[in-house]
C-alpha cells in the first residue's frame, strides 16, 4: 500500500510539472536588439568620441522616481515562446483558476531594495518582487523574494539604440514549501527575462546630431558608428563614436 501511495504522489507531481510547462514554459531569455557592447580599446577612445557619464546617484534617482511618483512595475507570467506565437493570453490559464497571476516589483522587501549597482566591472541588478501564480494540485499561491541579475548592454547600429537586457541569475524565495518552490522559482525568472527586457536607455535621437550651421551654409550631421562602455569609480561611462558628415543647404 504504502509504495501505491508513493507511487501517486509521484504521478500527481510529474502531471503538476507537465501542466507547468505546458502553460508557462521553460525560463527563456528575450535578447535585446544590436550587439553587446564592449569595453574601451586599451588605445583610448578613437578621434570624434563623446562621452556620457551616468553615476550611480542617478540610477537611484530613477528607481526611487518610479515608486514614488507611479505604479510598481507588474508583469503577467510568461508563456513559453510557442505559446506565445500562438498568441495564447499569458493570463487566461490562471483567470479561470480565480488567480490574476502577477509579478510585481517592489521598492525594498525580503532583505532587498531593487536598485542598480555598479560593482567590480559589471552593473548589478537586485529586484525584490511579490506575486501570485496558479501552482498545478495547489491553486493560487502567494509568494515574496528577491531576485539576482545583471545588466547587459546592447547597441543596435541599424536602430541607433541603446538597450539594456536584465539576466536574471537566481531566484530567492521566503517561506516557500519546497513542494512548490520549483514552480514558482521558474515562473520569476522566466517573467522578468521575457517580460522587462529590452530595456531602452538611449534612442537614436537622443544621441544623434544635426547642426545647422549658418555660416557655412548646410548642415553638420553625425551618425553614432560605435558605442563602449566601462565602469569606472561608481560610474558608467559611454563612450559614442560618431561619423561626421556635412550637407550643403539646398
Amino acid at each position: 500500500m504504502g509504495r501505491i501511495i508513493i507511487g501517486f504522489i509521484i504521478g500527481l507531481l510529474l502531471g503538476g510539472a507537465l501542466t507547468f510547462f505546458l502553460f508557462v514554459g521553460t525560463p527563456k531569455t528575450i535578447k535585446a536588439p544590436g550587439a553587446p557592447i564592449k569595453a574601451p580599446d586599451a588605445g583610448g577612445p578613437p578621434p570624434g568620441t563623446a562621452t556620457v557619464v551616468l553615476n550611480q546617484q542617478f540610477f537611484d534617482t530613477i528607481l526611487q522616481t518610479i515608486f514614488r511618483d507611479l505604479n510598481a512595475p507588474s508583469f503577467p507570467v510568461g508563456l513559453s515562446e510557442n505559446n506565445l506565437q500562438r498568441g495564447e493570453n499569458s493570463t487566461s490559464f490562471a483567470l479561470q483558476q480565480g488567480c490574476d497571476n502577477q509579478i510585481t516589483l517592489k521598492p525594498e522587501g525580503s532583505g532587498t531594495t531593487t536598485s542598480v549597482r555598479l560593482e567590480d566591472g559589471r552593473i548589478i541588478a537586485p529586484l525584490a518582487f511579490g506575486g501570485k501564480a496558479t501552482v498545478p494540485l495547489v491553486g493560487c499561491t502567494d509568494f515574496n523574494g528577491w531576485a539576482q541579475g545583471n545588466l547587459e548592454l546592447r547597441f543596435d547600429e541599424a536602430q541607433q539604440n541603446v538597450y539594456g537586457q536584465i539576466n536574471v541569475e537566481s531566484v530567492n524565495l521566503d517561506g516557500i514549501s519546497p513542494l512548490v518552490g520549483p514552480f514558482i522559482t521558474p515562473i520569476v525568472q522566466s517573467t522578468l527575462n521575457q517580460r522587462v527586457n529590452p530595456i531602452q536607455i538611449l534612442r537614436g535621437e537622443q544621441i544623434a546630431l544635426n547642426l545647422p550651421i549658418q555660416a557655412a551654409n548646410g548642415n553638420l550631421q553625425a551618425r553614432v558608428k560605435d558605442v563602449r562602455s566601462e565602469i569606472k569609480e561608481n560610474a558608467l561611462n559611454l563612450y559614442i563614436t560618431y561619423d561626421f558628415t556635412g550637407a550643403k543647404a539646398q
